[in-house]
C-alpha cells in the first residue's frame, strides 16, 4: 500500500475510533470473521500453487481478465488493483509474460504506458482456479455471510 493512502487510512481509522469509544466490540466475532476470511483466502493461495502459479500472479490474471472489457489494462492498473508498488506488478508481469501467459506491448497512444493482456496459457490456468474459487464460494459463503452480518448488527448498536 502507497504511503499517502497508508496515512489517509490511518487518519480515517483513528476518527472512527474517537467517534465510537464507547461503543463494545465483540472480539470473538471479529476474530471470527477474520479467522473465515483467512480460511477462504488460503484456499484460494493453495489452489494457486498447485496449478503451478503464485497467488499474486492468480490474482494479476483475474484482474487482467476482470478489466480488459472497459480499456487496456495497464501496469499502473494492476499495480493499484492489487494494492502493491507499480516496480512490484511489473515483476509479477515479468514472470508471467515468460510462462507465455501474458504478453505486454505499449499503449497505442500513451507510449508511456504498457498494456498487458491475457495469453491462451494464462486464461486456461485463470479459468481452471476461478472455477474451483467459485465452488469453493459456494460451500463458504453461508458462514461468511452469516458472521458479516452479525458484525454489521452489531456495528450499527443492534444485538442479534
Amino acid at each position: 500500500m502507497c504511503k499517502s493512502l497508508q496515512a489517509s487510512y490511518r487518519v480515517a481509522i483513528e476518527s472512527n475510533v474517537r467517534r465510537r469509544r464507547s461503543q463494545p466490540v465483540n472480539y470473538a466475532t471479529l476474530a471470527e470473521w477474520r479467522y473465515q476470511l483467512r480460511l477462504s483466502l488460503g484456499r484460494r493461495e493453495a489452489a494457486a500453487r498447485a496449478a503451478g502459479v503464485e497467488p499474486q500472479q492468480y490474482l494479476l490474471l483475474l484482474q487482467i481478465k476482470g478489466l480488459e472489457a472497459r480499456s487496456a489494462v495497464t501496469i499502473g492498473m494492476l499495480a493499484e488493483r492489487l494494492q502493491i508498488r507499480h516496480h512490484s506488478a511489473v515483476e509479477l508481469v515479468d514472470r508471467l509474460v515468460e510462462r507465455g501467459m501474458v504478453t505486454r506491448r505499449r499503449h497505442e497512444s500513451d507510449r508511456r504506458q504498457v498494456v498487458v493482456e491475457l495469453r491462451a496459457a494464462g486464461e486456461a490456468v485463470l479459468r481452471r482456479l476461478a472455477l474451483n474459487s467459485l465452488a469453493e464460494m459456494r460451500a463458504e459463503a453461508p458462514a461468511l455471510v452469516t458472521t458479516l452480518r452479525r458484525l454489521i448488527r452489531e456495528a450499527n448498536g443492534r444485538r442479534r
